[in-house]
């Protein structure tokens, strides 16, 4: 008798013995145990440098559509804007300045989210050219060399891939002084590499 009961008293003593093992087991191995589930969050949705398409700002205004160049990841990116230049597009000088006036703007939210930003002044301004000038020609109210280099690279890319401004994928630009102006070319360089200061090439006098 004194048998059996030492058995009935000796199960529960290893069924003991044996959870505080596994119990020890678990701990030095670092695993904790849990009834709640463990929420990560949500895996990171937001592609740098692009825009959905229900996060493209809509104007509620009429005008016709342009695309300008931003910075995002050390390169220039096109991003959508419209903008109104009155009743015609044949007007250079309005249609300089609607597009330096979403250069200068602040990127809305959206787009500062996905990493777009801008380095154009907002103290620059943009003049029909002088008597002399090659035709075409804009002058800024500062020397174009003396600007930050994105800031030139994205005034060049944006104004010569605008058809109504440079049909011929080129824009010349000038400064206030009696310096010459220049042609500049938006190269494949300019938009990967634009704090390299943008060269310019030769530009003849022409009306």
């Amino acid at each position: 008798m004194s048998g059996s009961s030492n058995r009935r008293t000796h199960r529960p003593s290893v069924a003991l013995a044996g959870a505080v093992l596994t119990a020890v087991l678990a701990a030095s191995c670092g695993i904790r145990t849990t009834s709640v589930p463990v929420d990560a969050g949500a895996a990171p949705s937001r592609v740098p440098c692009s825009m959905s398409a229900e996060n493209v700002t809509t104007e509620t205004f009429q005008g016709f559509p342009v695309q300008i160049y931003l910075v995002c990841a050390s390169q220039l990116v096109t991003v959508d804007r419209t903008v109104q230049v009155g009743e015609t597009k044949s007007d250079r000088l309005r249609i300089a300045r609607a597009l330096l006036d979403e250069l200068q703007r602040v990127p809305p939210a959206d787009e500062r989210e996905a990493g777009f930003s801008t380095a154009v002044p907002a103290a620059l301004r943009i003049s029909a050219a002088r008597s002399g000038d090659p035709q075409g020609t804009l002058r800024l109210n500062q020397q174009p060399e003396d600007l930050p280099s994105e800031a030139l690279a994205q005034i060049v890319c944006t104004y010569a891939e605008s058809e109504s401004l440079a049909p011929k994928g080129s824009v010349v630009l000038g400064g206030p002084g009696s310096y010459p102006p220049h042609t500049y070319l938006c190269t494949s360089e300019t938009k990967t590499s634009p704090k390299a200061t943008p060269k310019p090439g030769a530009t003849g006098t022409g009306t």
